[in-house]
């Protein structure tokens, strides 16, 4: 008897999954002939109960291996194309040139991939196979899978508008007296109707604990339309936005924690409504581009294709409040701090942030740097809810003069 083929020849993975165990260790052995990663992610591990589980039951079965520098150069160049290489951290980015030069030493070359973002179509057609079909064949992209069916395995969704043949009429007997259910006309065919059970019941349709898993991998599967491939011979498991954003967009195969394989990828990115760039560094609070304070954040999502597409609503209108009156002129302070000439009542408008170069938000971003974490059982610490500070959301310096300074004041 043959042994059974897993899903996938070389799986790699990223630090995520190996320090939360999802999937355990037995699920990425039984599914994977083969786990790789890179040797700076398991340094990356520091708890000590983590990495005593992984070098016990993990580490036996990982490869560790580095990509090659030309490789990280070509996935380097790819992230700076889409936008991800300032959010990327030199380990990311080695860990895709690793499965991009695994997925091209076991699928004979980079003709699944893409070279830029949003090319049409992949690199070029698959190399010319052997009459006789070994258990290493390379996989077929998505536009050719139809015709690759019986030779590479892939799965094949079954025609439900097959005809099923009439029985044929036996001889008069005494079982025609008993009654027969009533026939019921389905693509005109008569078949007879499926009895009916006594104790049927909708109770697998309710989403319990116990089937919580199994209704997720049921729903990932059912999103994805197109036939899934029966074995892959590379593929990476990540949860960074970052890294799925490049990994879907180059066409290399990845993985969900539940083993699936994933052909969508939400994430956030800032948009500016003045000049209309687009960054993915989400700690920014001015344009680079333009210096202006008009970032909003935008949903976006990436295909399987590498299509990248920004969810803008139509009816979206630009927040004004608080710029019904013009700000005040720039303050002019003394030695002392006494404001001697500019600004507003009761010295209004004297430490505003309004540019990105501005020695007041340098030195309030430097603040924030140097600034411990706070302890939460200090004496002396209290909550915004308490004492009232609430302008520095997110832990950022406050630009602007905010949306409550012009509002209407109720009387």
């Amino acid at each position: 008897m043959a042994p059974v083929k897993k899903p996938v020849n070389s799986l790699v993975i990223d630090a995520g999954p190996i320090i939360k165990n999802s999937p355990p260790v037995s699920t990425l052995i039984a599914q994977a002939e083969a786990i790789f990663t890179i040797p700076s992610v398991v340094s990356e591990i520091r708890d000590e109960a983590t990495r005593a589980r992984v070098e016990t039951t993990l580490l036996p079965f990982l490869t560790q291996r580095n990509p090659r520098p030309e490789t990280v150069k070509i996935v380097s160049d790819f992230a700076r194309k889409t936008g991800d290489y300032q959010v990327l951290s030199a380990t990311d980015i080695q860990l895709i040139a690793l499965a991009r030069e695994i997925e091209c030493e076991r699928n004979g070359g980079d003709w699944r991939l893409r070279n830029a973002p949003g090319q049409k179509g992949t690199n070029g057609k698959p190399p010319k196979k052997e009459k006789k079909s070994t258990e290493d064949d390379a996989e077929t992209p998505a536009e050719s899978q139809a015709a690759e069916d019986n030779e590479d395995g892939w799965t094949t969704t079954s025609n439900t508008n097959t005809k099923p043949k009439r029985k044929q009429r036996k001889h008069k007997s005494s079982k025609e007296a008993e009654p027969t259910p009533p026939a019921v006309k389905e693509n005109d065919a008569e078949t007879p109707a499926e009895p009916q059970a006594a104790g049927d019941s909708d109770s697998d349709d309710w989403i319990t604990p116990s089937n919580i898993k199994r209704k997720q991998q049921e729903d990932d599967k059912a999103g994805s339309g197109a036939a899934e491939p029966r074995h892959m011979q590379a593929a990476i498991m990540t949860t960074d936005y970052a890294m799925q954003n490049v990994i879907l967009q180059m066409g290399l195969n990845l993985l969900s924690p539940a083993l699936n394989r994933i052909k969508f990828a939400k994430s956030y990115v800032l948009r500016c409504y003045a000049c209309f760039l687009v960054t993915k560094q989400m700690d920014k609070q001015f344009c680079p581009r333009c210096g202006k304070p008009s970032l909003t954040r935008v949903s976006c999502s990436t295909s399987a294709t590498g299509e990248f597409k920004l969810h803008l609503k139509k009816d979206w209108q630009i927040n004004n409040r608080g710029e019904r009156y013009s700000i005040p002129k720039p303050a002019t302070k003394s030695a002392s701090g006494r404001i001697t000439s500019g600004g507003g009542a009761q010295g209004w408008g004297a430490d505003l942030i309004l540019a990105e170069d501005q020695r007041e938000y340098t030195r309030a971003m430097s603040e924030l740097k140097r600034q411990k974490q706070r302890d939460l059982m200090d004496e002396d610490y209290l909550p915004g809810i308490l004492t009232g500070d609430r302008s520095r959301a997110g832990g950022r310096p406050k630009v602007g003069a905010g949306r409550n300074v012009n509002s209407r004041k109720r009387h």
